[in-house]
């Protein structure tokens, strides 16, 4: 079984690195940081020119009708760059969402360029992010009102729509809310940006199929937590080759910090841990675009594992680069922050790693 990249794959990614160096470097998302809107709009319009942002969405709806493999290429480079912008909350988790719960109309508008979405699962507590929805929705006829919060949601400013899942008397259904009234939200990541959403009778139109909704968010959380890994991947390859070339570059008794036998042993750990997760990571992409049996025990083996390589690559960054690495002018810890941010969403390595183990066990 082959799980190398095709010439087409290569060459995406060869793409989106070289825009991303000359559109979004450091400086750039440095700039962002003190914003509400992670992305600047002319950018935003030069990513949408290029389709990264219509991967995931029907031929039929006007987007490319790409795999989830295809849009892990770009999320692994967008990690590499701590890219600030919606590709993750729009262009993945909005338009996952959206065609897992039939809306082409909303497929459409995304395809466009112009409509940005964004989805809203994630609430307090720990465990199954799925369990824990808490928002509730009350009416009839397709017109309901929401009750609740949502504090984490993913560019909710600035959104044009956002997908709720929240509890009826039915079980779980999904709403759509036009013109999110969000409040920016801080979280550890400064680069990301993330809205808290109140809903206080806040008129919602019941969309999707009929039935329980359950296991669609479910889907829609495990590939997203897929899509996620493959950030981590990027980022932990980013806090490598950032520690890596410090190593080299400082001369530490007469000789490069990369010379003495305890860097070296960290570097060697250091891309282990996220090689492992960037294969794990891979195979889980494959298993969703084909849905393969194991499809939902790799997406949480691939989220916990690249969740832990990427929180271990950054720290050791920081170590590698010693005193300058705890300072705000070292890069170090703003990978080290998006590491943490995403370990908690869409479940945290402890809810993954039980799921994995309640697999395990129920199939012995």
């Amino acid at each position: 079984m082959d799980f190398s990249f095709n010439a087409d794959q290569d060459a995406l990614r060869t793409s989106v690195r070289a825009f991303l160096e000359a559109e979004a470097p450091m400086s750039y998302v440095r700039s962002r940081v003190e914003t509400d809107v992670g992305v600047d709009p002319a950018l935003w319009n030069r990513i949408t020119d290029l389709g990264w942002h219509s991967l995931l969405i029907p031929q039929e709806c006007g987007g490319l009708g790409l795999g989830l493999i295809d849009a892990c290429v770009v999320l692994e480079e967008l990690g590499r760059a701590l890219f600030c912008g919606p590709f993750l909350s729009s262009a993945v988790f909005a338009t996952i969402a959206a065609r897992r719960l039939g809306l082409t109309d909303l497929l459409a508008q995304l395809a466009d360029g112009s409509i940005r979405g964004t989805v809203a699962i994630d609430e307090g507590g720990h465990g199954d992010p799925i369990d824990n929805i808490r928002v509730r929705a009350t009416g009839r006829g397709g017109h309901y009102r929401l009750e609740g919060t949502k504090p984490l949601v993913m560019d909710a400013v600035g959104a044009d729509w956002v997908l709720v899942p929240a509890r009826t008397r039915e079980g779980l259904q999904s709403f759509l809310v036009k013109n999110p009234q969000a409040v920016p939200s801080e979280t550890l990541d400064v680069t990301r940006k993330f809205g808290s959403v109140e809903f206080d009778s806040t008129p919602a139109e019941k969309t999707g199929p009929e039935g329980d909704h359950t296991a669609i968010w479910r889907r829609v959380a495990e590939d997203g937590a897929v899509a996620l890994a493959a950030e981590l991947v990027g980022v932990a390859e980013a806090a490598n080759t950032l520690a890596i070339d410090y190593a080299q570059t400082r001369v530490v008794f007469d000789k490069p910090l990369s010379k003495f036998q305890v860097t070296r042993h960290k570097a060697v750990d250091m891309l282990r841990a996220f090689e492992l997760a960037k294969v794990g990571t891979q195979y889980a992409a494959w298993a969703s675009d084909v849905d393969a049996p194991d499809r939902s025990t790799a997406a949480a083996m691939a989220k916990s594992s690249a969740a832990e390589a990427a929180n271990f690559v950054t720290a050791e960054c920081i170590q590698i680069h010693g005193g300058v690495g705890f300072t705000w002018d070292c890069d170090a810890h703003l990978l080290l922050r998006r590491a943490k941010v995403n370990d908690l969403l869409l479940g945290s390595q402890a809810h993954l790693r039980k799921t994995v183990a309640d697999e395990y066990f129920t199939n012995l």
